[in-house]
């Protein structure tokens, strides 16, 4: 993926959006004669409930901001595919039909969806790229930068393995869906880290993303390599991670081996404070999504001064060249960050991340 004009974070630092420059731009009474009121309809198609995000942070995000930038006049209508390409066809279809204003797509499969955005395009709907870049006419791109995730998550691993690593070191990677580009380029952004460095001896693309299906990869790698041979696991995200550490502890593994993921689900950050997990990828989601509500209102609304500043970077897609995109950046999250990161942005509270078993944890390393 082409990438101009990017502005990246990928320390213990959390960043906001207005160091790129994408946020605090006014616009909004001198852009352009606008197109729509603020009686608009934002079509949202998001891809898979495995992933606890979408419907407890990215829908209800949106939601609210759409409601806010249209003086509570404009709607979202939602659609979860829960991981069905056909699903997400279907849903679409009907948002075509029901002339939604604007259409918010994560695509399930970013390929199969790309007939679809034509028909969408053929109705004078807009179609804005969310978190997975799909194919066929798009009009915007927002989502992190994906290489950039991958090699946090490898070089993360690298670190924890210390100085000691060589290239006989056997580490097993868990790479996403085959479906979804970003897991292409989490794994080219992990790989960038760890190939040459480790010996790669099992790697997996997970269909679904589903932790069921991590688990059985990860069982098959066992059998095969050994438990005590694998040294680390790269996981390109949380719920995979848990299906990995599941199969671990079925083996019969006490001392877990550095995990990675991405994501920083609740249940992954407790993770981390017990030293289950060794380190996910925060990615701010009310950035991302927030800044896509504000894409989509400018889109429909005409604001092109507005929707210019919120797209100032470019991507290629296998079908488009030259899209305007946002990249959200990136923050590594480990024991030594919960804090500065998903409890100060609000994501969670350090009452629930500490709740009745994680306790004594959280106190061990001074989260309180």
């Amino acid at each position: 993926m082409r990438r101009t004009a990017i502005c990246l974070a990928a320390s213990s630092m959390a960043l906001s959006l207005s160091a790129c420059g994408a946020l605090g731009v006014s616009g909004d009474s001198a852009d352009a004669s606008p197109t729509k009121g603020n009686d608009i309809t934002v079509g949202l198609l998001l891809p898979e409930k495995a992933n606890t995000r979408y419907d407890k942070f990215d829908h209800p995000i949106i939601r609210a901001k759409v409601a806010e930038l249209t003086d509570n006049k404009g709607q979202v209508a939602y659609a979860n595919a829960d991981a069905s390409a056909a699903t997400q066809s279907r849903q679409m279809q009907k948002m075509i039909e029901d002339e939604v204003d604007v259409i918010l797509l994560d695509a399930v499969d970013s390929r199969a969806i790309a007939a679809d955005v034509q028909k969408a395009k053929d109705a004078g709907i807009p179609v804005i790229a969310y978190d997975r870049l799909a194919e066929g006419p798009i009009d915007a791109y927002i989502s992190f930068d994906n290489e950039l995730v991958g090699e946090v998550q490898g070089r993360s691993l690298m670190a924890e393995l210390g100085g000691d690593v060589d290239t006989s070191t056997k580490i097993v990677m868990m790479n996403g869906s085959p479906t979804d580009p970003n897991a292409k380029q989490f794994k080219a952004g992990a790989l960038s880290e760890l190939q040459g460095q480790v010996t790669i001896a099992k790697s997996y693309d997970t269909k679904d993303w589903k932790p069921e299906n991590a688990e059985a990869n990860m069982a098959e790698a066992i059998e095969e390599i050994g438990a005590g041979n694998i040294a680390a696991v790269y996981s390109a995200n949380d719920g995979m991670a848990g299906g990995v550490i599941k199969a671990l502890e079925a083996a019969g593994v006490t001392e877990l081996p550095p995990i990675t993921g991405q994501d920083a689900e609740l249940d992954a950050v407790q993770r981390i404070v017990t030293g289950e997990q060794y380190m996910s990828v925060y990615k701010s989601y009310p950035e991302e999504a927030e800044a896509a509500a504000e894409m989509a209102v400018a889109k429909i609304q005409g604001k092109d001064i507005k929707f210019d500043s919120l797209t100032a970077d470019r991507v290629d897609s296998p079908t488009t060249q030259d899209i305007p995109a946002q990249l959200v950046p990136v923050v590594a999250l480990t024991r030594e960050n919960i804090k500065d990161t998903v409890v100060e942005d609000g994501i969670y509270k350090l009452s629930e991340i500490c709740a009745a078993k994680y306790e004594a944890a959280c106190e061990e390393i001074g989260l309180k």
